[in-house]
């Protein structure tokens, strides 16, 4: 026809399919496990080793973990937008390949300083590897029936230690310590790389509409309101909450034993507390969805911020018998468990799956910072206050006092509504 012009549909790009969304969260699981027992968990079992054989004292080799840390905190913001942008393959991969140049670069370490190097770059590593991208690329996927595949890739997480402690041990009883990180550096790259490279190129699917629960605050419409979200009076007082609570179950965990053998009870009783607390994480991470569709955001964010602060003074004063004990941490561990999976789902709940990366990563950095100072600045609490009892009870008001702030933050993200 003549003075017209032929207009060719545009066509939106497919959504990720079921089988490749199962896919891409079996990935994820397999890959969370190696990625925490390689880049977090082998290196408790194996500090003592480390020392006495380099000569380097415990506070410079925990130190150069902890900074590593550090550096994980600072490169996730960085690296939350990338994930927005790219998705989780190619950030991920990345990561991977990262993590095993920094694995190998910590075995080869000839001095102090070139240790502290190799665990920087691992931090830069956790940053793409550990729970926030794999958070960001489940709450994209899966939005806005995400807190299922939530808790199952934080239920696989939660089997790092189960497995890569006793396998960490199991290579210092055959080899060095250089040895067994050569091992694992190899473990990561032959499970990482392959599987993020070829496994998760599923579609990156556009923001989905938001339930009526996310906020519809002006300030944020789902537009790319990024400035006034992540500095909205809610963000920040959300953000630093969840920092001190992260920072009160971090040096709880740390310091279970210690306490415990302190109030007289044997190492192995400790050992079982610290142990069957973990199984009480698994327990508290399954009931989350159950909590999901019976509380509200606000009530559910008090009530675990708060069962944190109750449950840690409970380990801190409960006076025996040894069954009493382990109960209570067990307890403890749950509410570690549900904090999991709140931390995870606390930006998604108020603002939605929106730049979802970019903001999970700023909101992480806090915890992640935490999770970094909890070691030195716990045993620093503990001289000062005399006791690691006197420390978790004071661990016990401020997680309260976060959970009373808390109460500030609204379900749309607001302070005051």
């Amino acid at each position: 026809m003549t003075g017209s012009t032929a207009v060719t549909p545009t066509v939106a790009p497919a959504g990720p399919t079921r089988p490749a969304l199962r896919w891409g969260l079996a990935v994820l699981c397999l890959t969370q496990i190696t990625s925490w027992g390689v880049l977090y968990y082998a290196f408790p079992v194996m500090l003592q080793t480390i020392v006495a054989d380099t000569g380097w004292s415990t506070t410079m080799v925990t130190g150069a973990f902890s900074a590593g840390l550090g550096v994980s905190a600072l490169v996730g913001i960085p690296v939350g937008r990338l994930l927005d942008r790219y998705g989780p393959g190619p950030v991920m991969t990345a990561g991977s390949v990262v993590g095993v140049v920094a694995v190998v670069g910590i075995a080869l370490a000839q001095g102090p300083w070139w240790f502290l190097g190799g665990w920087l770059l691992a931090g830069a590593a956790q940053a793409a590897l550990l729970y926030p991208p794999a958070f960001a690329a489940l709450t994209r996927w899966f939005w806005p029936r995400h807190v299922r595949a939530l808790t199952i890739v934080t239920l696989a997480g939660g089997l790092a230690s189960t497995v890569f402690a006793p396998v960490t041990a199991a290579l210092l009883d055959h080899g060095s310590w250089r040895w067994a990180y050569l091992i694992l550096a190899a473990t990561l790259a032959t499970v990482t790389i392959p599987l993020h490279l070829a496994l998760l190129r599923i579609p990156w699917p556009e923001p989905k509409p938001e339930p009526s629960t996310v906020s519809r605050d002006p300030a944020d419409p789902g537009r790319g309101g990024d400035r006034a979200v992540l500095t909205s009076p809610g963000f920040l007082v959300l953000a630093g909450a969840f920092g001190v609570a992260g920072f009160g179950f971090f040096v709880a965990l740390v310091f279970l034993v210690p306490l415990l053998t302190d109030q007289g009870f044997s190492t192995t009783t400790a050992a079982w507390a610290l142990g069957l607390s973990g199984a009480g994480q698994l327990l508290g991470r399954i009931g989350y969805g159950w909590l999901v569709r019976r509380t509200s955001v606000r009530a559910r964010t008090v009530g675990i911020l708060a069962a944190g602060g109750v449950t840690t003074a409970a380990v801190a004063v409960a006076p025996g018998p040894a069954a009493l004990v382990i109960a209570v941490a067990v307890l403890a561990g749950a509410a570690r468990g549900l904090f999991t999976l709140l931390s995870a789902t606390a930006v998604s709940d108020r603002w939605g799956s929106h730049r979802f990366g970019s903001r999970n990563g700023v909101f992480h950095a806090p915890l992640t910072a935490a999770m970094a100072t909890a070691p030195l600045v716990g045993a620093v609490a503990a001289g000062w206050l005399g006791s690691y009892g006197a420390v978790f009870v004071a661990l016990a008001v401020v997680m309260l006092l976060a959970a009373a702030v808390s109460v500030l933050v609204s379900a749309t993200g607001s302070v005051g509504r």
